[in-house]
């Protein structure tokens, strides 16, 4: 059945999904990548395909930016179409000065300053953490691929534009790069019984005030791509 937000009939998502936020980039992705790609969804052209990929069907689908929107996406994709696994690729901001432009960082875990864990209705704050075997299989083929990649902390932040922004104390801590979506993934999954892990190409230094250009982004994040798609088809 569809819902107010997908136009996806059952059967028409895999049961294995890539979320990047922008939904030219899922449609990047089904242009380049998959074998025989569908459009399932353009409802708020938030887009939406299936293909193959290596042979094995596989989907992606936007998001939109942020926890509200990512949380979504991903409880319908869960509890209404059946997603087993959840792969978000997107964009970070590097907090750690040996994060370079264009490594990858695979959210281990997600800290966050949003109230989005507290609408589950649980007596202690939850810690959201990504499906390990989704992370072991990335990790597996970030190495045989030799891609750069960092596994550890995130932050999943509510605010972009910000006063005093925190993000020293919480490098401090060893939280490796901001962003703003995997605390409610990873919720979601937990929820629904479901595998997630979110990955990141990191496209800014908060550190030293690096920035990729738009033909960076385009580029370096193949390598992501490429991870999160032999990962998806492998579990």
């Amino acid at each position: 059945m569809s819902t107010p937000h997908n136009s996806a009939a059952p059967g028409d998502i895999a049961e294995s999904i890539l979320l990047p936020g922008d939904p030219l980039r899922a449609k990047y992705i089904a242009d380049h990548f998959l074998e025989s790609p569908v459009q399932f969804n353009a409802v708020r052209n938030i887009l939406g395909y299936t293909g193959t990929f290596e042979g094995k069907k596989v989907s992606v689908m936007a998001t939109g930016m942020g926890i509200p929107s990512i949380g979504i996406y991903t409880y319908e994709l869960i509890h209404f179409y059946g997603v087993k696994n959840l792969i978000r690729i997107g964009s970070c901001g590097a907090m750690q000065p040996d994060l370079k432009l264009g490594d990858i960082v695979m959210a281990e875990g997600a800290c966050t300053d949003s109230n989005y864990g507290a609408h589950f209705n649980l007596p202690t704050q939850f810690c959201a953490v990504a499906s390990f075997p989704l992370l072991r299989r990335a990790v597996e083929v970030a190495d045989k691929e030799k891609i750069r990649y960092q596994v550890g902390l995130v932050n999943s932040t509510d605010v972009f534009y910000r006063k005093n922004d925190p993000w020293k104390a919480m490098a401090e801590m060893g939280v490796l790069a901001s962003e703003m979506e995997s605390y409610a993934l990873y919720c979601n999954a937990a929820e629904g019984h479901a595998n997630a892990l979110a990955m990141f190409t990191v496209s800014d230094s908060m550190v030293t005030g690096e920035s990729m250009s738009a033909q960076d982004r385009q580029t370096s994040f193949r390598d992501m791509m490429k991870v999160a798609l032999r990962t998806a088809v492998s579990v």
